[in-house]
């Protein structure tokens, strides 16, 4: 079946929907045959679904998973990552963003990596997705989470960054913004001024961002998360690190969040999902580059020898052969 939902016809996808329909109970080759799909036929094919059988992909993947004790049916995780795979990007963050606030422990690290990991105009798309199916916004929900967590400071001031900043990258600004760190930092007789990292952070894009703490090596000779390091490390100190890591080398965090996640050394056991799908289509080549470089593993190696046979890890091996001979997309 796969290899018949591969070939698309010329005039639409309705071959493709009959044979999905028609083979439903065979859902790991229905698996393999959307991975290897881009996101935009994935929306077609789940439109052309819904016209021709009244019926939505998404949501019969869900029925699926409330059946998966009886035969033919599949793990959680499947119908999870298989449902990410066909949302639209912006209504997957949204849905994203939503399970990371609902978890007893909120997964700041997935609200983190969307709002570096998007441009300012998918993160306005975002926060409409997440009004019109939760009733709620995102940014408000973001401040109410109890109890405080120094991650919401940072979290509301990237939220902010996001609606106000300048889309010109500049070096000056850069400069002066690296030496006032400096300053309030190592350059100071205290720890790190809160204050003065949660303004620039408010006041400034993402590649400004990343642009000062290029500058902030630069001039002192050593990153910035090193002169955090040196000080009394709070909290707001080690999330404040997490966060410079992804915006300066988001390949290297992301493959260390999947090694990590995929070995289980982590409780964000929902990351490899998050981050395979998430990323498939922008950087998840120089992500494996990197990957094969940090542990000498090649990612589809770790996921085979590390996650049990089944739909859910030819699921994952296919996101990752999907872009193994891709070209790279910037965020």
């Amino acid at each position: 079946m796969a290899t018949k939902i591969l070939a698309s016809s010329s005039h639409g996808f309705e071959n493709e929907c009959k044979e999905i329909h028609d083979s439903w109970g065979r859902l790991n080759q229905l698996i393999r045959a959307l991975a290897s799909r881009t996101q935009l036929e994935c929306r077609r094919i789940r439109e052309t679904y819904k016209e021709m059988y009244g019926e939505d992909l998404i949501s019969l993947l869900q029925k699926t998973n409330s059946q998966r004790n009886e035969p033919g049916g599949v793990s959680p995780k499947t119908c999870a990552a298989l449902s990410l795979w066909m949302l639209d990007p912006h209504e997957r963050d949204a849905t994203v963003a939503r399970e990371a606030i609902q978890q007893d422990d909120t997964n700041y690290k997935a609200l983190v990596e969307i709002f570096l990991g998007r441009k300012s105009s998918h993160i306005a798309l975002i926060k409409q997705a997440y009004q019109l199916k939760y009733k709620r916004q995102l940014d408000q929900d973001i401040v109410n989470i109890e109890p405080p967590h120094p991650y919401q400071k940072i979290l509301v001031a990237l939220a902010t960054s996001h609606k106000a900043h300048q889309a010109d990258v500049s070096q000056h600004i850069a400069k002066c913004d690296a030496i006032r760190l400096f300053e309030t930092g190592e350059g100071s007789p205290g720890a790190i001024d809160e204050g003065v990292v949660l303004e620039i952070f408010t006041k400034r894009s993402i590649p400004q961002l990343k642009l000062t703490f290029s500058c902030y090596k630069h001039i002192y000779g050593h990153d910035y998360t090193k002169s955090i390091t040196k000080g009394n490390s709070g909290e707001f100190e080690d999330a404040l690190k997490m966060v410079i890591k992804c915006i300066c080398n988001p390949p290297n965090y992301h493959a260390k969040t999947l090694f990590t996640s995929i070995k289980g050394m982590t409780a964000d056991r929902g990351a490899v999902t998050r981050v395979m799908v998430s990323r498939a289509e922008m950087d998840m080549d120089e992500i494996q580059r990197v990957f094969k470089i940090k542990y000498g593993l090649e990612l589809r190696e770790v996921i085979s020898d590390s996650i049990p046979s089944g739909d859910y890890r030819d699921f994952l091996l296919a996101l990752a052969n999907k872009t193994a001979n891709a070209p790279s997309k910037s965020m």
